[in-house]
């Protein structure tokens, strides 16, 4: 069996792809025999997660260290779930570690996320590593990432999403981020108001814990920002290579980690400097140059759309925007689709491959409902490459398109091939 009939082979085992609990896995991964012989960091919240760990990744690849990294989901192929010193591992290298799982599985009844979860874990434990970084793929408490006990933990900003499964508000989201938190071990809480539930689950299980705010400070100027924690401060640094404001909370919070676990992990300023000027996460307000300008951003939440909104706003002018957007049915699509409308001249919504998604014609029914989008700025397509490509051929060269929504609108966009954004094309 290859990489490809593996996957299906996960999806056809468990009739749900979500399935909340950590009793199956947990019994899996005890007869792995696992020994974690290197630092583990643990990654949750609603957004940041991703950046937050490629720029921990990056600063340790700077410092010299051999990393791996487990995160979720991937823009277009499996791979890149987990990488190894900053590339992504081979189809083949996969293999066996699925198979080690098809024989410790013993009949429990995992889900693909879990199948495919303990399958990487069980890679990144045995590759002879100096750290491991896992992001949490839902919630945290309940998470197959959980099964491991990490020696630190960060919780990103935490916002409504995945009510259903997480709760209905900030408070219950929170107490379910802060379950990967240990006691006695760093908790970096990088969100600047972070639930009260957060706070109090921290404290009664006795973690370090480490609060945006009180325990790391961050403040910018123009062309650089400085940071200040209990002990250390690092002043003129360069912003980060991640685009866009919220990348600062992603980075203070990453700088009060390496802090925290100063005495296992230890880093240079020259390696935080370097790392963060360095550090490459495709999909995050990731902006590619040409005509028209082409950007690229996973927000895929009302918190991680108003980011966006945020970041477009200061790019500066632009004749028009065009938008592509494709999403899953059980978001607050009013939310995201009402935030951007004030910049968004021309609307491309699109089916994407899952189940899960809203339909094209149901996003334009949505957008037609609304005050200032007029039916003839509304068009549906049945990909996110279909909508692209007429996209661009109405736009201006000096217009913008921006591609967000969800991993697959992104993943979609990048699969297909991104276009020559130079080339000659059709303007209105």
């Amino acid at each position: 069996m290859n990489l490809e009939d593996w996957l299906d082979h996960c999806e056809r085992l468990h009739p749900h792809n979500i399935d909340m609990g950590l009793e199956r896995v947990q019994k899996v991964a005890q007869r792995l025999h696992w020994n974690w012989s290197c630092p583990v960091i643990t990654v949750a919240g609603t957004n940041g997660k991703g950046s937050t760990c490629a720029m921990i990744e990056a600063v340790c690849r700077q410092s010299g260290y051999r990393t791996g990294v487990y995160t979720s989901p991937h823009l277009v192929h499996f791979e890149e779930r987990c990488r190894i010193q900053g590339q992504s591992v081979a189809a083949q290298t996969l293999v066996p570690h699925f198979e080690r799982v098809e024989r410790a599985r013993q009949g429990e009844n995992l889900t693909y996320f879990e199948f495919t979860t303990l399958a990487i874990l069980d890679l990144l434990c045995q590759s002879e590593l100096d750290v491991v970084v896992l992001e949490v793929g839902l919630g945290g408490r309940l998470d197959a990432v959980n099964v491991v006990d990490a020696d630190a933990a960060v919780v990103t900003c935490i916002d409504v999403d995945h009510t259903e499964w997480l709760g209905p508000d900030r408070e219950s989201i929170g107490r379910e981020k802060v379950g990967i938190a240990r006691a006695g071990r760093p908790l970096i809480v990088s969100d600047p108001v972070p639930p009260a539930s957060v706070l109090a689950h921290a404290n009664a299980i006795g973690a370090d814990l480490w609060v945006h705010g009180r325990d790391f400070h961050f403040s910018g100027e123009r062309h650089q920002w400085h940071w200040i924690g209990r002990e250390r401060r690092y002043h003129g640094l360069a912003y980060p290579a991640l685009r866009g404001a919220n990348q600062l909370l992603n980075a203070s919070g990453v700088l009060a980690l390496f802090e925290a676990l100063r005495q296992r992990l230890p880093v240079t300023a020259q390696s935080v400097r370097n790392g963060l000027a360095l550090v490459e996460l495709p999909g995050r307000f990731q902006t590619l140059a040409g005509q028209p300008t082409l950007v690229l951003d996973v927000a895929h939440n009302p918190h991680s759309v108003a980011a966006l909104f945020q970041n477009l706003d200061a790019m500066g002018f632009c004749p028009q925007t065009h938008a592509v957007f494709g999403a899953m049915a059980d978001k607050d699509l009013d939310a995201m689709l009402t935030r951007m409308i004030p910049l968004v001249t021309h609307w491309h919504v699109c089916d994407l491959p899952s189940p899960r998604a809203a339909r094209a014609h149901d996003l334009a029914s949505i957008l037609k409902s609304k005050a200032g989008v007029a039916a003839q700025q509304v068009f549906t397509h049945d990909s996110p490459a279909q909508a692209l490509a007429v996209a661009r051929e109405n736009a201006d060269p000096t217009d913008r398109i921006v591609v967000f929504g969800s991993f697959l609108t992104v993943g979609g966009v990048i699969e297909n091939g991104l276009p020559n954004l130079n080339a000659p094309h059709l303007s209105n």
